[in-house]
């Protein structure tokens, strides 16, 4: 015994560290799986970028220029599967594995060893993701939603579909329980549940939302599987299946998940704002509130995605109201965003761009939500490209924006140097232009009538097409800014001064959170 713990600490009794890659591998540490979560999203990212490049490239103009029709809902697919569960959900896991511990003052994450099983998991499921695209009858096609009975039709690419996501979902539950355990158990003395800053909350809320769903997800797709290989009938009508049970199933999974994308952002915004602001957050509490009321609606709101399977009217109408409810919590936190820049001394460096930006495209893409709710019109549009235009709104303005404003916020404190504001800016105002100019003409097209999915296009539908290509390109281009800035900041650069933005940073230290009732009109001193 005391030999193998000498071997284990050195000679000297000191702990042995591995280095180089051995220990980006078998690292325990939360601030090093946080970064291995967040270059392994950036990666997932630009290879769903050049798949997205790939579908605007098609759409370019009418006519097939490119790709077989079955290649293209290949692209669809997997551009969906990539972007959600490759790119936007692990770099929210890795903001959480940095950020939490620090934020509530615990050493490290509750389960160290887990934390980095849960990481290491997710280049597997990756890979099995993209080899799809080299079997057999190709990668799944059937839309990110993998819809039976077309997804029970398909080859052994929607297989290893199948199975990655199972890994990632195992992978997402892990992380979950983690940062259930360390916020619950693991906060530094007189920090509070109400005095815990926000992105905490809205983390531990998101993670709530994972174990919740995750295994909904598992369910649904091992029917999917048995229904290809062992001769079930779940979804199979001529066997007494029901393809209907598989939307029901799937979007009791799928809504909450929209919520698990977007939650952490709030939280990031919540810090970004309060920190340029220079005050402390408008009405803490009722953010806090507004999250965990988002989370419970987010499971009853399920089957506005199924307005046209034939529900009966009083489901409709039930779906309906209970969707337009949710736009109340949500309203509040914009309020608040917006009554905590009321009268602060703002300055505008890249987080707080993205952090406004994000306020007002988020907002837009709420409000076309909002459309979607209503039975009737969802009936015109479902399947178009207004809900592309929607949902794209949310989830690229939304989560992406808010993944940006967390990473220029953050980077100073995750490297020591400063990043190259210049070119953040530029990243910010290309960003933001080449969206609106790729997503905004989709309404237009959505509300023509244009169908999503194909990779052919009438006429009429041509000028907007070629538009929301030219941006989709431009936009592509413009995140190559946001990639050199992270390789120039963590290779060099100006040292980080302990107060990177000017004692706002500092802020959610030095003010009691929540703050006193008497602090929204002046901004406070930091000491």
């Amino acid at each position: 015994m005391e030999a193998t713990h000498a071997h284990a600490h050195g000679h000297d009794g000191h702990a042995h560290h591995p280095s180089g890659l051995m220990r980006w591998i078998t690292t325990t540490n939360h601030k090093d799986i946080g970064t291995l979560y967040l270059i392994f999203s950036l990666t997932m990212f630009f290879v769903g970028g050049v798949l997205a490049l790939g579908i605007r490239a098609e759409l370019f103009q009418p006519g097939l220029q490119f790709w077989r029709p079955e290649f293209f809902n290949e692209l669809t697919t997997m551009h969906g599967l990539i972007m959600v569960f490759g790119a936007i959900m692990p770099a929210f896991v890795g903001f959480a594995n940095w950020q939490i511990p620090m934020m509530i003052g615990a050493p490290d994450m509750a389960f160290a060893r887990m934390n980095n099983w849960s990481f290491w998991l997710l280049p597997v499921a990756a890979t099995l993701l993209v080899a799809s695209f080299f079997v057999p009858g190709g990668a799944p096609a059937a839309g990110w939603t993998i819809y039976a009975p077309l997804s029970t039709q398909m080859g052994p690419g929607m297989d290893l579909g199948i199975f990655a996501l199972h890994i990632m979902g195992a992978s997402s539950i892990m992380g979950s329980i983690n940062i259930i355990t360390t916020v619950l158990n693991m906060r530094a003395p007189g920090m509070t549940m109400m005095k815990m800053p926000l992105f905490v909350w809205t983390w531990l809320i998101t993670a709530y939302l994972l174990i919740a769903v995750m295994p909904v997800l598992a369910g649904a797709i091992t029917m999917v599987l048995t229904d290809r290989h062992f001769g079930t009938n779940f979804f199979n009508a001529a066997g007494g299946g029901d393809p209907v049970m598989f939307q029901h199933i799937f979007w009791f999974f799928g809504h909450p998940e929209v919520y698990i994308m977007i939650l952490p952002a709030f939280g990031i915004i919540s810090q970004v704002i309060p920190a340029f602001a220079r005050k402390p957050l408008f009405g803490y509490a009722s953010m806090v509130y507004a999250t965990s009321s988002i989370a419970i609606l987010s499971f009853i709101v399920w089957a506005h995605h199924m307005f046209t399977t034939g529900m009966p009217a009083a489901g409709q109408l039930f779906f309906m109201y209970a969707t337009m409810l949710i736009a109340v919590p949500t309203g509040v936190k914009v309020f608040n965003w917006i009554a905590t820049m009321w009268k602060g001394s703002m300055t505008f460096e890249t987080p707080m761009l993205f952090a406004v930006g994000f306020i007002f495209v988020f907002t837009m893409g709420g409000f076309t939500g909002l459309i979607l709710a209503i039975a009737p019109v969802d009936i015109q549009v479902q399947d178009t490209y207004y809900v592309v235009a929607h949902f794209h709104y949310v989830l690229v303005a939304g989560s992406l924006f808010a993944i940006f404003a967390g990473t220029y916020f953050w980077l100073p404190k995750w490297t020591g140097h400063l990043y190259d504001e210049t070119l953040g800016k530029w990243h910010f105002w290309l960003s933001m232009i080449f969206f609106n100019v790729t997503f905004f003409p989709m309404h237009f097209l959505g509300l023509a009538g244009m169908p999503r999915r194909i990779p052919d296009y009438a006429l009429q539908f041509a000028d907007f097409n070629m538009l929301a290509s030219i941006g989709g390109l431009g936009f592509g281009l413009s995140q190559v800014i946001v990639l050199w800035v992270v390789i120039k900041c963590v290779k060099g650069g100006a040292k980080a001064p302990h107060k990177p933005w000017e004692g706002a940073d500092t802020l959610e230290w030095t003010l009691p959170s929540p703050p006193p009732y008497h602090s929204f009109e002046t901004p406070p001193v930091v000491k």
